[in-house]
């Protein structure tokens, strides 16, 4: 990933951690974050080393949500079009019609959907570390990991219907899976915000911290769990939950046996199985 002024990351052995790094913005998400995010991800997927991703942030708060200032133009669609050059070659300014308002919104949200679902994507476990405000874009970005903590002071806000937007970036297709349909259309059609507590209770979030440090603690030590398991069978785990997520049980059973076929003959499972007899514990290698 090219150096970054939103994002940064850093390794610790197999686990690394994504940071929100726009602290003084309180981590608002603008165009810098929405084009660099799916690089980041994309540099964690590839990266064979890592077998597990916390993403975390910088700061008082995870994220204040989408950076309206900064993303005016693409919400209102005010840089759609010119009219064609005057005759004296210079061009006439003129407000863009509403179709192409809409067609420029909407290759926008397209592109903001891209990057939120390059998380989910990952076929590295996500972790998310959430302290202080979720709001909007946040909660569109755990929503889209596979499991996520919080600290004691964390405040989670599907909060667009208070700036006349329909959440568009997952957290409605997400969050029903997480938390359920009623839960999902309380936090969405009032924009409320929730405590962490809440957010446990209805199972936005696995666990809750005393503080922001003990969160980011609490995520590496899931993060190093994981990844001391075969990553083979970690990725496979992963993938078999996302494509059943739809399927019967008979169907998701008949697609993780041919999953299971492919991957019995791993350097890893004659690991796990000599790792056991000899009462030793495993070193995975990934193959």
């Amino acid at each position: 990933m090219p150096d970054s002024d939103v994002l940064s990351i850093e390794r610790d052995g197999h686990v690394a951690t994504l940071w929100l790094d726009r602290a003084e913005a309180r981590n608002a998400m603008g165009p810098a974050f929405w084009d660099e995010l799916p690089l980041a991800m994309a540099e964690l997927s590839d990266d064979r080393a890592v077998r597990a991703v916390v993403i975390a942030a910088r700061g008082p708060h995870f994220s204040v949500g989408l950076d309206l200032k900064a993303m005016a133009g693409m919400l209102t669609g005010a840089d759609a079009d010119e009219a064609p050059a005057g005759g004296n070659g210079s061009a006439v300014a003129r407000q863009p019609s509403m179709a192409s308002r809409a067609v420029t919104a909407r290759q926008g949200i397209l592109r903001m959907q891209s990057s939120v679902t390059s998380v989910a994507q990952c076929p590295k476990p996500v972790i998310a570390a959430i302290h202080g405000y979720c709001i909007g874009g946040g909660v569109d970005v755990v929503s889209a990991c596979d499991i996520r903590v919080a600290s004691a002071d964390a405040v989670f806000s599907v909060r667009e219907t208070r700036v006349a937007i329909v959440a568009d970036l997952g957290s409605l297709q997400r969050l029903p899976g997480i938390i359920g349909k009623g839960h999902v259309a309380e936090l969405a059609l009032t924009g409320k915000d929730i405590s962490a507590d809440r957010a446990k209770e209805i199972g936005l979030v696995n666990d809750v911290l005393p503080d922001a440090d003990a969160a980011l603690a609490a995520a590496h030590q899931l993060a190093g769990e994981i990844a001391e398991n075969s990553p083979l069978a970690v990725q496979g785990t992963k993938a078999v939950l996302a494509a059943c997520e739809d399927k019967s049980v008979a169907e998701g059973l008949d697609y993780v046996a041919t999953w299971n076929a492919g991957f019995l003959a791993s350097d890893d499972l004659i690991e796990a199985m000599t790792a056991f007899m000899e009462k030793r514990p495993p070193q995975f290698k990934g193959r």
